[in-house]
C-alpha cells in the first residue's frame, strides 16, 4: 500500500474515533509508537496522519488552538455532517428541512468574498425522536452545481454535507464564534421553548483550501445537549 494511502488510512481512522467519541474531548491520544504498531506502519507515517488531523482541527497541537462542537459529549463531525455523528452516539435524530431556497444578495457575496450573489438558503431542525428540537441551523451556500439544483431537487440523500461533495465543494478551514443568546419568538416557537429561553448560537462559515466559500451555517444549539469545546496547547 502506498505511504499516502496508509496515511490516510491512519487520519480516516482516528478521525472517525473522535468523531464518534471513542477519545472522548480532552482525552489524550496513544503515543506515536502504540499508533505505529497498532496500523502496522511506520512513525512518520503516523505523524503525517497526525499533522492531517490538526490541520482539520480534529487534534491540538503545539501552540494551536481548536474547537469543536459536542453533542452529550461526543464530538460531532462538520466534515461527515452532525446528523451522522449524533446518530453514531446511539441518539435517534431526526432532521426536518424547512426551507431550500436560491436567494440573491450581493451585500453577502462582499462580506463572504464569495464567487457570485446567488446563493441557496437550508434551515434545518433537529429533533430527538420522542423530544422536542434540539437545534436550529440556517445555511448559505453558492448556488453552484448540484447546491443549485437543491432547490429544485432537494439535497442529495437528505444530507446537505453529500450535496456539497456532489458540488465539488471540499471544505478545508473554517471560523466560528459562540455565544449565547435569548430565543427569540419565531425561533422559540420552532424549538418548543419559552420565548427568551437562552441557546447557544453558533456561527461557522468554512472555505475550500484555495479560499473558496463552501458555507456559512448559523444554528441554534440546545446547551443541555451540546457543548463547545476548546483545545489549546501540545497535541494529545
Amino acid at each position: 500500500m502506498p505511504v499516502s494511502s496508509k496515511r490516510r488510512l491512519v487520519a480516516d481512522a482516528l478521525r472517525d474515533a473522535i468523531a464518534t467519541g471513542r477519545y472522548r474531548a480532552g482525552e489524550r491520544l496513544p503515543g506515536e509508537h502504540d499508533l505505529a504498531e497498532r496500523f502496522a506502519v511506520s512513525r512518520g507515517t503516523v505523524r503525517a496522519a497526525l499533522a492531517d488531523l490538526a490541520d482539520d482541527e480534529y487534534i491540538a497541537t503545539h501552540g494551536g488552538v481548536g474547537s469543536v462542537v459536542t453533542f452529550d459529549g461526543a464530538a460531532l463531525d462538520p466534515r461527515g455532517g452532525w446528523a451522522r455523528s449524533i446518530a453514531a452516539t446511539g441518539t435517534e435524530v431526526a432532521t426536518r428541512v424547512l426551507r431550500i431556497a436560491l436567494v440573491e444578495d450581493p451585500a453577502l457575496q462582499a462580506e463572504l468574498e464569495a464567487g457570485t450573489p446567488h446563493f441557496v438558503a437550508v434551515d434545518r431542525l433537529r429533533s430527538v425522536t420522542g423530544d422536542r428540537p434540539v437545534s436550529l441551523e440556517r445555511s448559505v451556500l453558492p448556488a453552484v452545481g448540484r447546491i443549485a439544483d437543491a432547490v429544485r431537487d432537494g439535497l442529495v440523500g437528505d444530507s446537505l454535507t453529500e450535496t456539497i461533495a456532489e458540488a465539488g465543494l471540499v471544505p478545508a478551514h473554517a471560523e466560528q464564534w459562540v455565544d449565547v443568546t435569548p430565543l427569540r419568538p419565531e425561533d422559540a416557537a420552532l424549538l418548543d421553548r419559552a420565548e427568551g429561553t437562552p441557546f447557544l448560537r453558533s456561527r461557522r462559515t468554512s472555505h475550500t483550501a484555495d479560499g473558496t466559500f463552501v458555507e456559512r451555517v448559523d444554528s441554534l444549539l440546545d446547551p443541555e445537549r451540546f457543548r463547545i469545546h476548546m483545545r489549546f496547547g501540545a497535541a494529545r
